[in-house]
């Protein structure tokens, strides 16, 4: 894992701070794609990822014709 204050390579946009962006990278999603595969409620149980991150990630995955999983 990259240090603490090291950037964490992901397709996610700036606005989602990077909290949010390393912590949804240390439980292995690091593409829209990987999003697909679950709810907004699992992604609310990661520390760091708030209904925020929820809310630009899911406009993010209807940008691209991608949704949560059910």
């Amino acid at each position: 894992m990259p240090p603490e204050d090291s950037p964490v390579p992901t397709e996610y946009p700036v606005a989602l701070g990077r909290t949010a962006r390393r912590e949804l990278a240390r439980h292995g999603f690091t593409t829209y794609a990987q999003l697909t595969t679950v709810t907004p409620k699992d992604l609310l149980a990661i520390h760091g990822v708030g209904p925020k991150a929820v809310r630009i990630l899911g406009e993010e995955l209807t940008a691209r014709g991608l949704t949560f999983a059910d």
